[in-house]
């Protein structure tokens, strides 16, 4: 019930000295209109005993300084209370902030920080209910398999253990992608930036796509475009090799059978720009913005990926100072196309994750 009236009070009751950019400028104003009020009443009652005018006076300095300090102590007290149910998991108290003075600035800046935790909040929920979902198809894949094998409904050859390692599989790559991404956030990834020959790389990171394509039955033709003239790079091979086996996997399975993935590079005013390209049902334009999200697939959700490749890719392109997007395929032709830029050139300062 108290701070329930405490609240009304901090909203309705007013604060003058709102408008005074400087706290040390508002204690000023609250002595100097303090005193006076004080000597102006002293004046106005001297007619009667000096004790009693004093003591009369004192007092009405006192109310005329809690009425005006009252502007500058709420937000204080707000923020104490809003920091309290903060504590408890409520991010949604915020703190009036009409002064323009220190405490104002203080005031916008602990609103900031409370929407920024709770859209830090929203984000950690939505983490946990996509891991669990996430893991939690292939664990019941898994256990239906195993379950079916020691009931004897299903005997242990070839397609059953096969069935088994595909979902173990899968656990290990969700596993594998989210350290990653945690190991991003947290800027423990330094990059161990060296010369690499693009055209070499590029023919590598296809080679290992299309050995991949074979070994699970797809039927996809890769296709390579290398640069015109000797093209290279300053980047951290092993994380480039992530963002490519990503996306050559993603066009790979989105692909249709016989179709095929076209992969080509160029360097474009002093940087290098590389795409990949399918032939697949292609990505909506109200997609494309989110498609780089953990845990977002848009409507190519088919072909049992994480759904985190494509943030991992997004996170390593832009430690290398580039950029990545989805961009329309060439002409009328159907798929998707993701366009990669990095920048050629060593950076000044080596910087880490």
């Amino acid at each position: 019930m108290t701070g329930r009236l405490v609240d009304w009070l901090n909203r309705v009751l007013p604060r003058p000295l709102d408008p005074v950019r400087s706290i040390k400028m508002k204690l000023g104003v609250l002595l100097v209109a303090s005193w006076a009020v004080a000597v102006g009443y002293f004046w106005y009652g001297v007619g009667w005993l000096p004790p009693g005018t004093a003591l009369t006076a004192i007092g009405i300095a006192l109310l005329t300084a809690q009425v005006l300090a009252h502007g500058m102590t709420s937000p204080l007290r707000e923020m104490t209370a809003a920091a309290g149910a903060m504590a408890r998991g409520d991010y949604t108290r915020r703190v009036r902030a009409t002064s323009r003075d220190e405490v104002g600035e203080l005031a916008h800046a602990f609103n900031k920080m409370a929407a920024d935790l709770a859209a830090a909040d929203q984000r950690r929920r939505e983490l946990i209910a996509n891991v669990s979902h996430e893991l939690r198809t292939p664990i019941s894949a898994l256990q239906g398999v195993l379950e079916n094998l020691v009931d004897g409904v299903a005997t242990p050859e070839p397609p059953a253990l096969r069935a088994a390692l595909t979902q173990t599989e899968r656990l290990g790559h969700l596993v594998a992608d989210l350290l990653d991404l945690s190991r991003l956030d947290a800027g423990v990834v330094p990059l161990r930036r060296v010369r690499v020959d693009v055209a070499d790389f590029l023919d590598e990171a296809v080679e290992h796509a299309a050995a991949t394509a074979a070994g699970t039955g797809q039927d996809v033709h890769f296709r390579l475009r290398p640069p015109a003239a000797p093209l290279t790079v300053h980047a951290d091979p092993w994380r480039l090799h992530q963002v490519f086996a990503n996306l050559l996997d993603n066009a790979a399975r989105h692909s249709p059978p016989g179709g095929t993935v076209l992969v080509a590079a160029e360097e474009r005013t002093g940087q290098l720009h590389v795409e990949v390209s399918d032939e697949g049902e292609g990505i909506p334009a109200a997609e494309r913005s989110r498609v780089f999200e953990r845990f977002t697939r848009g409507e190519r959700a088919a072909g049992g990926g994480t759904g985190l490749g494509l943030a991992i890719a997004r996170w390593v392109v832009e430690l290398h100072g580039g950029s990545i997007r989805v961009a329309d395929p060439p002409g009328t032709r159907p798929g998707c196309r993701i366009e990669v830029t990095l920048p050629r050139t060593e950076p000044v300062r080596e910087e880490a994750a």
